[in-house]
């Protein structure tokens, strides 16, 4: 089984807890995109959709979904969306897609997260793949200089990108992640830090994994 078809198993098997009558969150990325295809089968079934960036509110939109903004919901039901990394405690690194910021502010509001992904992003230490950090645009050199002062890693530039909000994401890598929740703390205190990828303190409730055997449920 490829790795696409792992994410369209754990896209299928995340509909069954789309509540229905709800408004539900939608995250970004290639195993979202799979899941917004799969929801547009069911989409009578909800009263619409708070993306969690202008990529997704257009695939949302191209299936006919309703997108609301967030402003508008007192509450989103379920957040589904993807990950670039999950330890065992389903803390999570996410932004590889560079919307993190959004991505974090759907989640927290929601009442659960069921984060889907394929077998390889379930790793034992969180850390190899680069954490992004969104930062506002004329603090990018003094929060690397933090970074390496006061976590180590090698904070580099995503060149070329711009995040939906207007800012710049710098990836750290040569990380080991051993205390995520602390982590994700410590770096939202710098100054010029809009935030990070980590997702510790708002973890998954449910991870549905992708294996060549089926899909693998993991709960806290």
């Amino acid at each position: 089984m490829t790795q696409d078809e792992m994410k369209i198993e754990v896209a299928k098997a995340a509909l069954k807890y789309v509540v229905p009558n709800s408004i539900i969150g939608v995250g970004t990325g290639s195993t979202a995109n799979f899941f917004i295809d799969e929801l547009a089968t069911i989409k009578e079934r909800i009263k619409g959709a708070v993306a969690s960036s202008v990529a997704t509110a257009n695939r949302l939109e191209d299936h006919g979904i309703n997108v609301l903004d967030l402003n508008d919901v007192e509450e989103i039901s379920v957040y589904i969306d993807g990950a670039d990394e999950s330890d065992k405690h389903l803390n999570l690194i996410k932004g590889g897609g560079g919307a993190l910021t959004r991505e974090k502010i759907v989640a927290a509001v929601s009442n659960q997260f069921v984060c889907i992904a394929d077998e390889s992003k379930l790793v034992s230490v969180l850390g190899a793949f680069p954490l992004p950090i969104e930062v506002i645009p004329m603090s990018t050199s003094y929060v690397k200089r933090q970074i390496v002062k006061t976590i180590g890693g090698s904070p580099i530039l995503r060149e070329g990108f711009t995040t939906d909000n207007g800012n710049l994401i710098l990836d750290i890598h040569n990380l080991k992640i051993e205390d995520p929740k602390r982590l994700e703390n410590q770096l939202n205190n710098v100054v010029g830090v809009v935030t990070n990828g980590l997702f510790a303190g708002r973890s998954a409730d449910i991870l549905l994994l992708g294996t060549a055997n089926g899909v693998k449920t993991i709960k806290l």
